[in-house]
Parts: structure tokens; C-alpha cells; sequence
């Protein structure tokens, strides 16, 4: 579950600050730094043990939708209303079933 979140962290934040750096007028730096956060994710997400790109990818969508209310919420302010909080869950939810359920070999 930790690389799932760093991998959030390191998606959520780069497209923050691609945010900040073009919605905001922030500049390139902002711009940059968030295309250097973006290709980390993509590192992130390959130290996942399981070998499945589709589901790993699929998982950590899930917890990036978590993720990105979290995010916006402490730095953005942003109250996410019930709905919001429902959808979240659901999505994690998800990740526990995409990630953990029982497979035969």
C-alpha cells in the first residue's frame, strides 16, 4: 500500500503543479517540476511486486481518486461534500479487490 501512495503523491503532485504553473501563471519551474513528479510516478509504479501492469495501474487509479480529495482538500481548501467521500471509498474499495482478493495460481 505505500508504493500506492507514493505513486499518488508523486502523480497527484505533479499535476498540481502543472496546474499551478499554467492555471495559476507560476511559470515553467512549476511546470517542470511537476513533469519531473509525473515521471517518478511512473518509477514508482513499476517497484509494485505484482507483475501485472493493468492491475497495478487499475489499483493505483483508485487510490489516486482518494488521493487527489485529500490532496485538494489541504491544499486547495477544497470540502469535499458526501458524495465525493462515497465515490472515494468505492474506489478503495476497489484497490482492496483488484489487489487482494484470492486467485488461484
Amino acid at each position: 500500500m505505500l508504493l500506492f501512495v507514493l505513486a499518488a503523491v508523486a502523480e497527484i503532485g505533479g499535476a498540481w503543479l502543472i496546474w499551478q504553473g499554467v492555471r495559476e501563471h507560476r511559470g515553467w519551474v512549476w511546470i517542470g517540476a511537476g513533469v519531473v513528479a509525473l515521471g517518478l510516478y511512473g518509477f514508482v509504479a513499476t517497484l509494485q511486486p505484482d507483475a501485472n501492469f493493468g492491475r497495478i495501474l487499475a489499483a493505483s487509479g483508485g487510490v489516486f481518486v482518494a488521493g487527489s480529495l485529500a490532496w485538494a482538500m489541504v491544499l486547495d481548501g477544497f470540502r469535499p461534500d458526501r458524495y465525493d467521500v462515497a465515490g472515494a471509498l468505492l474506489c478503495l474499495v476497489g484497490v482492496a479487490v483488484i489487489m487482494y482478493a484470492p486467485r488461484s495460481a
